[in-house]
């Protein structure tokens, strides 16, 4: 799994990183925007996108968000 966007996002969902995602792997999980794994190319594009810096590549995400992780798998059925 590439990357994976954390609680930051909750509740701004700024669009950014949806606009310069090339292959359009950011979906709306609803509270939040939530990467698809298999879709993603891994390309970054998104990270510095984001204005809430709320996206990290999964073996980065800071200690406390790895609930994200869980979430994003169990949202593409993973």
């Amino acid at each position: 799994m590439p990357h994976i966007i954390t609680s930051p996002c909750i509740g701004v969902k700024d669009q950014a990183c949806t606009e310069v995602c090339p292959v359009e792997c950011i979906y709306d999980g609803g509270d939040q925007y939530l990467i698809h794994p298999d879709e993603c190319i891994d390309c970054g594009a998104c990270v510095p996108a984001c204005p809430v810096s709320a996206i990290f590549p999964e073996e980065d995400v800071p200690s406390g968000e790895e609930e994200f992780i869980v979430k994003n798998k169990a949202f593409f059925g993973l």
